[in-house]
């Protein structure tokens, strides 16, 4: 990642982690990262929103903190990843934001493919539907029921975007307050809304193929997490007039 990026005093990237019940996954996924941005030439930091865990999620997190202070915990209430994302990218301090899962089913080694496009875009998503993406794992029933969802999402909302729901996004700062300080959505969709109040905005956004890999220990639940969504797309038309 190019140190020219660099502006002012604070870190070029902020990655931004939400986290419910991660405290077995979070050491390895903290680790890579760690690595990772330890061989970049700027400063990162990285943020871990704990979503009122009750397995020890933020006492591993300030445990790995301690002897690595770029990386911090902050606990918000139990009200979605929407609300924990949110809540990071309030916090984040750097010039770029990037939200990301705790299980790194997009590898953190994408994002080198990100930062330099924001020099002419707002927003740059991760996309496993464009053509050029990979995806690893995945059974065929989640991704029928992910393509379908996707159908939804961009006939009724966001026409022309192949992925809204890929938990890899970097946003310029300045873009990611503005839209999360307007957003209601605290569930699985807020991506959805995000990205249509962008629309509603003319920020530019593009969409990039990625390496994707299904966790099988995903907390998406298909038949109901899936209803709530689709009820959640229904309400961000509606919102947004409001």
């Amino acid at each position: 990642m190019p140190s020219e990026y660099r502006r002012d005093d604070r870190p070029l990237l902020s990655i931004i982690i939400p986290a419910f019940n991660e405290a077995e996954r979070l050491p390895e996924t903290l680790e890579r990262i760690i690595v990772f941005t330890g061989s970049m030439s700027a400063d990162v930091e990285v943020i871990v929103v704990d979503n009122a865990s009750n397995d020890g999620t933020r006492d591993v997190v300030s445990a790995f903190s301690s002897r690595n202070p770029s990386v911090r915990c902050i606990y918000e209430g139990l009200r979605g990843k929407g609300a924990a994302v949110r809540t990071g990218i309030m916090e984040g301090r750097g010039m770029y934001l990037l939200i990301c899962d705790a299980d790194l089913a997009v590898p953190i080694e994408e994002v080198d493919k990100f930062v330099p496009r924001l020099k002419d875009n707002d927003i740059i998503i991760g996309s496993h539907e464009t053509e050029g993406a990979k995806r690893f794992g995945e059974p065929f029933h989640r991704h029928l029921m992910g393509r379908v969802f996707n159908v939804i999402v961009r006939t009724l909302l966001l026409p022309g975007l192949h992925d809204t729901q890929c938990g890899f996004k970097c946003f310029r700062r300045d873009v990611a307050r503005d839209l999360f300080s307007l957003n209601t959505i605290d569930g699985w969709s807020f991506d959805a809304e995000i990205l249509y109040m962008a629309r509603q905005k003319n920020y530019r956004i593009a969409e990039l193929p990625v390496m994707w890999y299904y966790g099988e220990r995903s907390k998406i639940n298909l038949t109901r997490d899936t209803w709530l969504m689709l009820k959640e797309v229904m309400a961000i038309r509606r919102n947004w007039k409001r």
